[in-house]
């Protein structure tokens, strides 16, 4: 029933008129009603919105990378991979170390053709570990050693005429410590004998010099491998004095 002087209600239908329709949720928080929409934005968009002050000071001035994230999660690198270590490619490099005659079969040139750090690094720290005898600076001269050491060998093998790279020579001469390693860990079972104690040490120093040379001598060094050996050896002379103590 209409009163006099009310208006009556009128219902108008807005999506005949073609108008955009939201969809609202009402959700309960707390006893609380809240009104909220359930189009979503992007991430991007959300944080723009949310940077606050010195976010937006950073986006107008060209800076806005700086407060971009990663939201990709599928393209993550194992950290092995990202480091660049391949763990079976060092074990076969060590094998080609500790087995250098042709009887074996090993591809020996994949040391010199196929350089890498992390393994001749380890080699070379496990020596400076087994040469310690209390003394911490023992590591960092012996890596310094390897380093100048490596150098030194590289410079010769280029002046010969000898096509390596510096990262070649240093990861041979790296791995190369390996037979020096070895007999470390065996000196101190026979040290009670002098004189094999002293084998011991020739023989690994030997072992890692023709293991060295027959990784570093290329065939245009072939017929200069004298000229190449000798230097390896006092290098690795070197080496053995810093763990015996000579």
């Amino acid at each position: 029933m209409d009163f006099p002087g009310q208006t009556p209600n009128v219902a108008i239908d807005l999506n005949d008129a073609g108008f955009y329709s939201s969809d609202f949720q009402t959700s309960t928080d707390s006893g609380q009603m809240a009104t909220s929409p359930t189009g979503q934005i992007s991430a991007n968009a959300y944080r723009r919105a949310n940077v606050g002050s010195a976010g937006k000071v950073l986006e107008n001035n060209g800076f806005g990378w700086l407060l971009e994230v990663n939201e990709d999660e599928g393209d993550q690198i194992p950290l092995l991979e990202e480091l660049d270590i391949d763990l079976t490619d060092i074990y076969y490099k060590i094998r080609c170390v500790l087995l250098p005659l042709p009887y074996f079969r090993m591809k020996l040139n994949i040391v010199r053709e196929s350089p890498d750090f992390w393994g001749p690094l380890a080699v070379v720290l496990s020596f400076a570990l087994l040469s310690l005898y209390g003394q911490l600076g023992v590591v960092s001269w012996i890596i310094t050693m390897w380093f100048c050491g490596g150098f030194m060998v590289y410079f010769i093998a280029r002046a010969l005429g000898g096509d390596v790279g510096y990262s070649q020579v240093l990861g041979i001469v790296g791995y190369c410590l390996i037979p020096l390693v070895v007999t470390s860990l065996l000196t101190p079972i026979v040290s009670s004998f002098r004189f094999l104690s002293n084998f011991l040490g020739i023989f690994g120093t030997v072992w890692s010099v023709y293991s060295a040379g027959t990784l570093l001598c290329v065939d245009e060094l072939q017929s200069k491998k004298p000229l190449i050996v000798y230097p390896v050896f006092l290098l690795y002379v070197y080496f053995y004095s810093l763990y015996s103590g000579v």
